[in-house]
């Protein structure tokens, strides 16, 4: 005969539930900072003067866009809490507050439905746990991500304005040598000097890690008063158009509202060249050449057809030769190795692709060509390089024969057997 025992509900114990409250504001200004101390008392108060909730926290981040969730502490800390159980039921003013990203939104509040924690949006009314909700959650998420998307292209079309009419920019917070006064560029004299110094540097003939070593050693600080200089730093400072007075204006542009990331422009959209837009620290003259030097240091080929090729050299700071012998076959540098106890001079491509991929550059022994450009240049069959560097702008080497390319534009031609 079958036994059967009855079992009955469980009553459930009435428990509190743990409420926090989340709040964003996406700038600094004073409106936008009273805003968010608004909402954190209001939440506060709100959480708190209920019988039936336990305060779990004020969760907020200030000047973070709704459109990444890139570096919203607020937000990652709020959501590691509930993850943990601490946190029941949260607050949100309204789903743009969230997040301007419509997956984002939806990762998010799903990620707490499988954990059974609501996220309440107050001006939508609308709760997160409810599945037949999403598709308004989705929805009126959709209209926050598009109406981002319609100031973003508002915000590009007033600054395409402002640069048709050669307005620049000249609220830099940190710019070595300049100052904004008035909403125009000012000149810091003690500074000027530094960034003087540094071209002057550059055309005697030091890299960019000779000059960070000069101005450390100099006890020179940085525009934010650092005492360690960074050779990229130096690199951008020596190829920035405006320590000559000029300004180039949208060097780069927003590719991506949502990702929000930056690519340099070479050409995709416009770009506005204003001239003498401020005042000079370092002449046009100088300027041209620093650039000039760099392009001959980084190797860089203007073909005809306005493309820029690489020859895959290498700027070389310690042998002045590294930087002028070129190989007439293939164009790359020649460098210096030690063989057998003595110092040649070989096509790089032939060091490092072996000798079929250039098979007819020849090795130059050091002795010899310091040799014959001391006769041939210095005069007096003594190398004497500060000479050499004044004269010479390149040596393009071949088989037979070198050619000596001098900076007045006569060409010399040495022939030799080797």
């Amino acid at each position: 005969m079958k036994k059967i025992i009855f079992i009955p509900p469980k009553s459930l114990e009435y428990k509190k539930l743990r409420v926090a409250a989340y709040c964003r504001v996406s700038t600094l200004n004073k409106i936008q900072r009273n805003s968010l101390q608004w909402q954190i008392g209001y939440y506060t108060n709100m959480i708190q003067d209920n019988p039936d909730w336990i305060f779990a926290g004020i969760f907020y981040d200030v000047g973070k866009s709704g459109l990444r969730r890139k570096g919203r502490i607020g937000l990652d800390k709020m959501l590691k809490k509930a993850t943990k159980g601490k946190i029941d039921y949260i607050l949100v003013k309204s789903i743009s507050r969230l997040s301007r990203d419509t997956v984002e939104v939806l990762k998010i509040i799903r990620y707490l439905r499988e954990r059974g924690i609501n996220m309440h949006f107050e001006n939508e009314n609308l709760d997160s746990i409810r599945v037949d909700k999403e598709f308004e959650i989705t929805l009126r998420s959709m209209i926050a991500q598009d109406e981002s998307k319609n100031t973003s292209e508002n915000i590009k079309w007033g600054f395409q304005r402002k640069f048709e009419r050669g307005e620049i920019f000249t609220k830099y917070k940190n710019f070595m040598g300049y100052t904004c006064v008035e909403g125009e560029l000012v000149i810091v004299p003690e500074q000027a000097e530094v960034v003087r110094k540094i071209f002057e540097l550059y055309l005697k003939g030091l890299s960019f890690g000779q000059i960070k070593g000069y101005l450390e050693s100099m006890d020179i600080k940085t525009v934010t008063g650092n005492k360690h200089w960074d050779t990229t730093t130096i690199q951008k400072m020596l190829r920035n158009e405006k320590y000559k007075g000029d300004t180039m204006l949208q060097k780069t542009y927003t590719e991506d509202f949502m990702t929000g990331k930056k690519v340099r422009n070479t050409g995709q959209i416009d770009s506005y060249y204003i001239s003498n837009s401020h005042p000079a620290i370092v002449s046009d003259e100088v300027f041209d050449k620093v650039q000039e030097e760099m392009d001959k240091r980084s190797r860089v080929v203007y073909k005809e057809d306005g493309t820029i090729e690489s020859k895959g050299k290498r700027y070389n700071s310690k042998y002045l030769l590294g930087n002028i012998l070129e190989c007439g076959y293939c164009g790359a540098a020649y460098r210096r190795r030690t063989e057998r106890g003595r110092v040649v001079w070989r096509c790089a491509t032939r060091m490092e692709e072996g000798r079929e991929s250039c098979a007819d550059s020849p090795t130059l022994n050091e002795e010899w060509i310091k040799g014959i450009l001391g006769e041939v240049v210095c005069g007096n069959g003594n190398y004497d390089e500060g000479m050499f560097r004044e004269w010479v702008d390149r040596i393009l080497v071949f088989g037979r024969y070198m050619d000596i390319c001098c900076k007045n534009g006569d060409e010399i031609r040495i022939r030799f057997d080797i």
